[in-house]
C-alpha cells in the first residue's frame, strides 16, 4: 500500500471522528493550537541574531507607537544605543540591585521570587504580580505586548529559557538597558541620563544611577523629585554599598 493511500485512510478514519465526536474533536482541536501556539517559540525567533545586532525596535515600542497613534498624539522618541562599557558601572549595579539581585547566577528565572508571586496572585486572584527576572523583562520588552495571560507567560518563559542559552549575560544587561522605557518616548539609559540629568550615561552619578533604577518598572508613575522615588533611591544606595 503506498503512502498516499495510507494517508487517505487516516485522514477518513479523522474525518468519521469528527461526525461521531464533534464535540471532542474540537476540544482536541483547540488544544493543540493552544500548544502549537506556545510550542512556536521554541525556534521563534532567532536568538543567535541578538548576539552581533542590536534590536532595531521592540514589540513594546510598537506598542506604545500605537496608543499615541489611537490617541491622536505625536511623541518624539529619544533612543541613543550604547554598548555596555558606555553606560555607567553605578547604572549597571544599581539596575541589577533593584530589579534582579540574582541576576548574574541565576538561569533566567527567580524561582523564590516566582513563589512570592504565585501567592500573591492566589490570594488576589488575578495576575498582579510578576517576579520577572531582567532576563524575563527583557524577553516581554523585544516580543511581547504587556497584556498579563498564563498563555503570554508561558511564550515569554520559552523565549527566556533560550535567550539565557545564546547570549552572555552581559550582553542581556546590554539590550536591556538600551531597550527599557524610562518615561515617554524616553528608552535607553543615554536617553535617560540626558533628559532627567542632562549628561551621559557614562558619566551618571551614583544618586542618578541609582534614581533612574528607582522609576523602574513604571517610570510613568514614578519621576525623579517624587518622595516614592526619593525613598526607593535611598534603598537602592544602601544596597549598592
Amino acid at each position: 500500500m503506498v503512502p498516499m493511500k495510507k494517508i487517505l485512510m487516516k485522514l477518513d478514519r479523522v474525518k468519521a471522528f469528527a461526525r461521531r465526536r464533534p464535540v471532542i474533536f474540537s476540544f482536541l482541536c483547540l488544544m493543540m493550537l493552544f500548544v502549537l501556539n506556545i510550542a512556536r517559540f521554541l525556534v521563534w525567533p532567532p536568538m543567535w541574531i541578538l548576539s552581533d545586532n542590536n534590536p532595531q525596535a521592540t514589540s513594546f515600542m510598537e506598542y506604545r507607537e500605537k496608543q499615541w497613534r489611537r490617541a491622536g498624539r505625536e511623541v518624539t522618541v529619544k533612543w541613543d544605543w550604547k554598548e555596555l562599557d558606555q553606560i555607567s558601572p553605578h547604572l549597571r549595579q544599581a539596575v541589577v540591585v533593584s530589579e534582579d539581585s540574582t541576576f548574574w547566577s541565576h538561569d533566567g528565572f527567580d524561582w523564590e521570587g516566582i513563589r512570592v508571586a504565585f501567592n500573591r496572585n492566589m490570594a488576589e486572584g488575578r495576575l498582579s504580580a510578576g517576579g520577572s527576572t531582567i532576563s524575563q523583562q527583557l524577553a516581554k520588552n523585544l516580543y511581547f505586548s504587556p497584556e498579563k495571560s498564563m498563555v503570554r507567560k508561558a511564550q515569554e518563559a520559552i523565549v527566556t529559557w533560550r535567550m539565557e542559552r545564546s547570549l552572555e549575560k552581559k550582553r542581556i544587561l546590554e539590550i536591556y538597558l538600551n531597550v527599557v522605557e524610562w518615561g515617554e518616548g524616553i528608552y535607553g539609559a543615554e536617553a535617560a541620563a540626558r533628559h532627567y540629568f542632562k549628561t551621559s550615561a557614562a558619566k551618571l552619578s551614583r544618586r542618578q544611577a541609582a534614581t533612574l533604577a528607582a522609576m523602574l518598572p513604571n517610570p510613568h508613575h514614578r519621576q525623579p523629585g517624587s518622595r516614592r522615588v526619593k525613598t526607593v533611591t535611598n534603598i537602592i544606595l544602601k544596597r549598592m554599598r
